[in-house]
């Protein structure tokens, strides 16, 4: 199986406190987009990428292909649900409705090839899933001052990364669906599971972070020249 990814990348990244988007900001030499998609085409069963822009996006470069793989690009909207949608619409037309395909944040440049083997292999087998991993932490619920007001168990809580595999159409229906209803979607999955769907949990390496700050930044830097 060789699958098609789309690329929401029309954030701003408020939070890493920066005037350029988080995206565009250098990591080892390049943009930060450039290298997450970089390691995406560089993986075998990746058949094109498909990179979902802000409106009016002038720092883009304008890429036609990496490792000899497709780079196409979308125009996306106000949410992650947007652009998503708008890039699984913009999708070539020899990917079926019932293809599947993979959305993979712009901010996490280290995901291991490893893991998108087994995504792959373990989702394509029922009707799609995540990578994530187990909470190991202990989780704390806090009240409006930031003080401890709880313990909250970590029995069976999983922390959400990406690459997200699902197929082409029921993935548009249920994010179509949700933005319908005024439902805020934090990532596919969860348009997938007010839809019946129960996504598969495939445990992937921790170090798949996504970059928030500029401490992510750099360590980012430091994953990228120790993992494949």
């Amino acid at each position: 199986m060789r699958c098609w990814c789309v690329v929401p990348a029309a954030g701003h990244g408020k939070r890493f406190g920066s005037e350029m988007p988080k995206q565009y900001m250098p990591l080892a030499g390049q943009p930060l987009l450039v290298r997450t998609l970089e390691r995406l085409a560089a993986h075998v069963r990746i058949a094109g990428l498909m990179v979902v822009l802000a409106p009016g996006d002038g720092l883009w470069p304008a890429i036609g292909h990496i490792d000899g793989k497709p780079v196409s690009t979308a125009t996306g909207g106000a949410e992650r649900a947007d652009s998503v949608l708008a890039g699984l619409r913009a999708l070539p037309d020899d990917v079926g409705e019932h293809d599947f395909v993979l959305v993979h944040d712009a901010a996490r440049p280290c995901v291991r090839a490893t893991d998108i083997d087994r995504l792959i292999e373990v989702a394509g087998r029922a009707e799609g899933g995540l990578l994530g991993a187990p909470l190991r932490d202990t989780l704390k619920r806090a009240d409006p001052q930031g003080q401890c007001i709880g313990t909250e168990s970590r029995e069976a809580r999983w922390r959400a990364f990406t690459p997200q595999m699902f197929r082409r159409g029921a993935l548009t229906g249920a994010l179509q669906a949700a933005l319908e209803q005024g439902i805020a979607i934090t990532d596919e999955a969860m348009a997938m599971e007010r839809s019946g769907i129960q996504p598969v949990l495939v445990e992937g390496a921790e170090d798949n972070i996504k970059v928030t700050t500029r401490a992510d930044l750099a360590l980012a830097a430091f994953l990228l020249s120790r993992t494949a």
